[in-house]
């Protein structure tokens, strides 16, 4: 069979299941991987394929020669499957699928999953030039380079972040430029390198070296806010009570006042006389000595 042949009966193939699993309302399924995609040499990984609850068997393929050929196969109606690899190693490394049967019909195969096993060259140099803390919105840049020059592409990777790739040119390393940060860049990194004729072996990870990301200038003026607020409070304090204490303390008349009121303490003292010789004040003004 010709080339093209073969071409066009692997597109009808592929449309004729994609036709199948429409028809049948099938959901693609999702692949994954844990602990991670990225393994050490010898590790142990397991691939996880979400299908339906009506799936009663399940697929796990892998590419060879562009070509997807079947791994394993599960049987029982469950809606994950679990495909255990172990050792990972040069032979198991490499680009995953996974598919469900459901009635009669295969399902859309899932989404690719590389499966990368890592420690078989030695570890590169990861550094950075702009220190280990960044603000929000600054770009931060790392080096990842190795002393094997044959090595033509590095990997940056981060734990729940994506990894990214880079082309090494003439020069001795590779330049990752991370921005504008934010608070969710925070994290440990890890570089490695590797050759692009087997983009599934990896060398070992280089040293982490972990990023943070901090909004301290922000905190700073909270800071201030609240300090600068609590003193205005205290002066607000000291203003109620000296107005409290001039509103409830004593009223007495100024000096001034008291040169307007009449003397009373003489008068008082010349009612008592008075009163003690049997007189009232009417009485002696009406006696007169003869």
């Amino acid at each position: 069979m010709a080339p093209r042949d073969i071409t066009l009966f692997c597109l009808v193939l592929c449309l004729g299941q994609k036709i199948q699993a429409q028809d049948g309302n099938f959901p693609i399924p999702i692949i994954s991987a844990t602990p991670s995609s990225v393994i050490p040499w010898n590790g142990s990984v397991k691939i996880l394929c979400r299908g339906t609850l009506e799936s009663y068997l399940y697929q796990l393929e892998i590419l060879e020669n562009l070509t997807y050929k079947q791994v394993e196969k599960q049987l029982g109606f469950q809606e994950v499957a679990e495909f255990v690899i172990n050792p990972v190693d040069t032979s198991t490394a490499g680009r995953y699928q996974c598919r469900y049967r459901r009635e009669h019909h295969w399902s859309a195969p899932s989404e690719a999953l590389e499966l990368v096993v890592t420690g078989l060259y030695d570890k590169p140099f990861l550094s950075t030039n702009g220190g280990h803390v960044a603000m929000p919105g600054e770009n931060i840049s790392f080096q990842c380079s190795s002393a094997h020059m044959s090595f033509d592409r590095f990997s940056l990777s981060r734990p729940g972040g994506p990894t990214l790739s880079r082309h090494r040119d003439a020069r001795l390393q590779v330049d990752f430029t991370l921005g504008p940060v934010n608070l969710s860049f925070s994290g440990v990194y890890t570089c490695y390198s590797w050759h692009s004729g087997r983009p599934y072996v990896w060398s070992a990870p280089s040293d982490a070296l972990e990023l943070v990301v901090t909004d301290t200038a922000r905190q700073d003026h909270t800071t201030e806010n609240w300090v600068r607020m609590g003193v205005a409070g205290l002066v607000l304090l000291a203003l109620l009570a000296i107005l409290a204490e001039n509103r409830l303390g004593p009223q007495l008349p100024h000096q001034e006042d008291q040169q307007d009121l009449p003397d009373l303490s003489w008068s008082w003292q010349k009612s008592q006389t008075e009163w003690t010789f049997g007189l009232t004040p009417k009485d002696h003004q009406g006696d007169s000595w003869s």
